[in-house]
């Protein structure tokens, strides 16, 4: 098993041009399976191939002690693969939107540290079931297809060794080379979307539908995004930036009418979170009206406004 799996991410480093000799990688170990799994595969081929690691670590202290056994455990591995450490203690209180939150704390952090240290890339331990999670969960929201568009094997310094690996290989390498691993028993709590697609609807899926769901929903968020790439591509005709005219808006395709404002938006916002289908469908319906009046929409951090022939975003 330890061999099939190293030459699985083997394949995916060279396939997905993930590698170079002599780079400096920066590796996010949280302390779980996941990430567990990608440090000893890096440890493991990093002799090979001659490039250099940095263990980055985040404790939220949002579990009390279970944080700090998490740390502890990072701490033992990074002693055990004669790794430099880079912590980092950050308290945050309990959100609505607590995901978003710690993901931005963690990702300013490793970026941070990898200008600071001359790291090329930063390895994260997504794998092929996070992608099949996340597609389902934004498919129940309503996303479009930039939505839906796959996680990346490369996305910026960003690098996803594991992506094409799944957890049940990923369990099954960790118990066969008995290497350590910390389970968040909030994991395993149904009250949390993402955790009630993977304990029940990719269940009930595998069983009463295709047995290969996973395989199968991995592919199409693949495809989609190829897709996505080459649709972004083509130019709508007009330009974005603060203002745009209305009819000119109007007059492309329905599909590069969401495009051009999805287009828009993150120029102006620097992202799409939060930003769904029906977001846009209401910018479009406000675009569409022969009213004369002033029509506001309020988006999650923009304020979009159509003042009649011109949109504007702040």
């Amino acid at each position: 098993m330890r061999n099939n799996l190293i030459k699985k991410v083997q394949n995916i480093f060279f396939r997905e041009n993930l590698l170079e000799r002599g780079q400096k990688i920066l590796v996010a170990v949280s302390g779980g399976p996941d990430s567990a799994c990608l440090l000893d595969v890096l440890a493991t081929l990093q002799k090979k191939y001659h490039f250099k690691l940095g263990i980055a670590h985040v404790n939220y202290h949002l579990r009390g002690s279970e944080s700090d056994k998490d740390e502890k455990l990072v701490r033992t591995l990074a002693e055990k693969y004669d790794i430099e450490l880079f912590l980092m203690d950050s308290k945050v209180s309990p959100k609505s939107n607590i995901e978003s939150e710690l993901r931005d704390i963690r990702y300013d952090f490793f970026e941070r540290l990898r200008d600071e240290n001359g790291f090329d890339s930063i390895a994260v331990a997504h794998n092929m079931d996070d992608q099949v999670e996340t597609f389902l969960m934004r498919l129940i929201r309503g996303s479009g297809l930039n939505g839906l568009r796959a996680m990346r094997f490369r996305n910026g310094n960003i690098i996803r060794p594991l992506l094409g690996i799944s957890r049940k290989e990923i369990l099954e390498y960790l118990k066969s080379n008995k290497l350590p691993c910390r389970i968040d028993k909030s994991n395993m709590e149904t009250k949390f979307t993402r955790n009630k697609v993977r304990h029940k609807l990719i269940p009930y899926l595998e069983k009463n539908f295709n047995p290969g769901i996973r395989k199968t929903v991995f592919d199409a968020a693949q495809s989609i995004s190829d897709d996505y790439d080459l649709l972004s591509s083509i130019p709508e005709g007009i330009s974005t930036g603060d203002k745009a005219s209305v009819k000119e808006i109007l007059k492309l395709s329905p599909s590069a009418q969401k495009r051009f404002l999805r287009k828009m938006i993150l120029e102006r916002k620097k992202d799409l979170k939060n930003i769904e289908s029906s977001h846009i469908e209401e910018i479009l319906k406000a675009l569409r009206s022969t009213k004369g009046k002033i029509q506001t929409i309020n988006l999650p951090g923009l304020k979009i406004q159509r003042k009649g022939d011109r949109i504007t975003l702040e």
